[in-house]
């Protein structure tokens, strides 16, 4: 017969012969986890039998199971990790084709063929007004021409991730659409700083700006289930939620989201900006964390697509200043990003 351990859920395959031995009743502990204690009864007069659970050997009632914690969480969090989907692959494939400098046009025309889904955003992303070529683009290869490969290279990136970051987020506190939003606004906050002080790094910070949140996504369930815990740790000092990940599930979700990039075989200097885009200083010099930096500040303070938690969000002391802008800059940077962020997000609001 199969049993179940009523705390790992593992199944275990008993012999009918072994039963034999028993009279009444068979009690054993998990040999999976050794928490569950696995109890049978066996009634005599017919064959059937009934497991009962218990939480643990030492206690004669059931009691509700309690989340995990400490070290363990966190070996739970990074094996759930590798349940989150993959980078489309055509995503990460276009752009080695336009970053070879002996690829032509034609191989990106290849490559697209394959997956028509992804053609189709692109397209329409193409022609949106945004990019100012409304209805000249017919084909992949009309876009690569009108565009540029750099500009079609975002293209591409959005249109591959957008269902991966468009999801309701309960634990975060995110309808859906509103992590995307966030996305999007930091993509082309980074994008514009860096245009500014290091344009050849420009594309780069469009692409981490609209993965850099992607550890909230793994991260959301445990924050959900974790959320009266959240609340009182942000109730008490001037916590943030981001201190709140760390001391309730000891990491946070740009140590996820860089472990993420690294499964989706992003370059390490995106994958660096990421993992260190809340604490720049910590980034060895990394530029690009410091645009993500000062993009999700401005992004989180103009309300777009984030949660009430993100009202706390610190920037680090003369990060802005760092880049060599002045405060009178700031309004022109926030309406470029907010009109970037409303003409993108209306394009996939029916894709």
């Amino acid at each position: 017969m199969d049993v179940k351990c009523p705390e790992c859920q593992k199944v275990f395959e008993i012999p009918d012969e072994r039963l034999k031995k028993y009279e009444k009743q068979i009690q054993f502990d998990c040999p999976a986890c050794q928490k569950g204690l696995i109890t049978i009864e066996l009634d005599l007069r017919s064959t059937s039998v009934k497991v009962k659970r218990q939480a643990s050997s030492s206690l004669s009632t059931a009691l509700p199971a309690q989340p995990s914690s400490g070290t363990a969480l966190k070996r739970i969090i990074l094996r759930k990790m590798e349940d989150l989907p993959p980078m489309p692959q055509i995503v990460i494939k276009a752009r080695e084709v336009m970053g070879d400098p002996n690829a032509g046009i034609n191989d990106l025309v290849n490559l697209f063929e394959k997956d028509q889904s992804i053609v189709t955003k692109v397209l329409r992303l193409g022609n949106s007004a945004y990019y100012g070529v409304s209805g000249k683009i017919a084909t992949v290869k009309h876009a690569a021409v009108l565009l540029g490969l750099k500009t079609l290279s975002e293209v591409i990136t959005m249109a591959g991730i957008s269902n991966l970051m468009g999801q309701e987020l309960k634990g975060y506190g995110f309808d859906s659409g509103d992590l995307w939003r966030h996305s999007l606004a930091v993509g082309f906050g980074a994008q514009f700083l860096a245009d500014r002080v290091k344009p050849g790094l420009a594309n780069d910070a469009f692409v981490a700006g609209l993965i850099h949140d992607s550890g909230k996504i793994v991260l959301d369930e445990y924050v959900l289930e974790r959320k009266d815990e959240v609340e009182t740790f942000m109730a008490v000092g001037e916590h943030t939620f981001l201190d709140a990940e760390r001391n309730l599930l000891g990491l946070d979700h740009s140590e996820i989201a860089g472990n993420i990039c690294k499964k989706w075989i992003i370059p390490d200097s995106i994958t660096q900006a990421i993992r260190w885009h809340h604490r720049p200083s910590h980034s060895d010099g990394n530029e690009m964390a410091l645009f993500l930096h000062v993009a999700d500040y401005f992004a989180k303070m103009s309300g777009m697509g984030t949660s009430i938690n993100d009202l706390s969000y610190q920037m680090e002391g003369d990060a802005f200043e760092s880049l060599g802008f002045q405060e009178e800059e700031l309004d022109f940077l926030l309406v470029d990003v907010i009109e970037s962020v409303q003409t993108i997000a209306e394009e996939f609001q029916d894709i």
